[in-house]
């Protein structure tokens, strides 16, 4: 049984969708906030939003370049878990009926990284604004083989919970992953969804709609 609440349904119904789309929350966040800050900005028609809520408006307590602790470990496990949850329960994920794109901002962005790394690929798309691998390159760390998984990847130089760093070091594993990773970085962008990747997440749900891709 999950640990998290009931999630926020949004758009069209799961069963008359043309794409679902899992969009998570980031720290200290809610299913609303992503809502005001991103699903109601996108234009794409007969999408269903699916967003996850983390108990406590949290999906772990470090800052995602920590060490790994068996914390952090755990949260991770639990919260990818309740995500995995959800994506199960849509209807036609069994036979790729339907096209999903996996998302998130922030802490919600790292989550989806990591969700890719253990489950991937699937029938969609990643899209991590403001997100990155969780724990350090000396971690230890689940690595899949993400069989050109389209990937949309966002940081900003000035962003204060993901450094260009964490950022680089995540392209570079989704490249060795074999994503087809599409990426931005967006100067002096404080932390926040700006209008250019909100953009691009129309452009790939539009392209998974249409069955062409960016």
């Amino acid at each position: 049984m999950s640990i998290h609440d009931t999630p926020l349904l949004l758009g069209a119904s799961p069963g008359e969708a043309l794409v679902h789309c899992v969009f998570i929350h980031g720290r200290t966040q809610s299913p609303e906030d992503m809502q005001e800050q991103v699903i109601a900005k996108l234009r794409m028609p007969g999408v269903c939003f699916v967003l996850p809520r983390a108990r406590g408006n949290s999906w772990y307590d470090a800052r995602a370049t920590d060490v790994l602790t068996d914390r952090t470990r755990q949260q991770l496990d639990q919260a990818i878990g309740h995500v995995r949850q959800l994506v199960g329960a849509l209807p036609g994920m069994d036979d790729h009926a339907r096209p999903l794109v996996i998302g998130g901002f922030s802490q919600g962005a790292c989550l989806a990284v990591e969700y890719a790394m253990r489950h991937g690929p699937w029938h969609g798309a990643l899209a991590s604004l403001t997100g990155c691998r969780v724990g350090t390159p000396d971690c230890d760390r689940p690595f899949a083989d993400l069989d050109r998984l389209p990937v949309y990847l966002t940081g900003s130089d000035k962003d204060p919970w993901i450094p260009v760093a964490a950022f680089a070091d995540t392209a570079a594993a989704l490249a060795r992953a074999r994503a087809r990773l599409h990426c931005d970085i967006l100067p002096d962008r404080s932390h926040e969804v700006s209008a250019t990747e909100i953009a691009q997440l129309d452009k790939v749900l539009c392209g998974l709609s249409n069955r062409s891709w960016w």
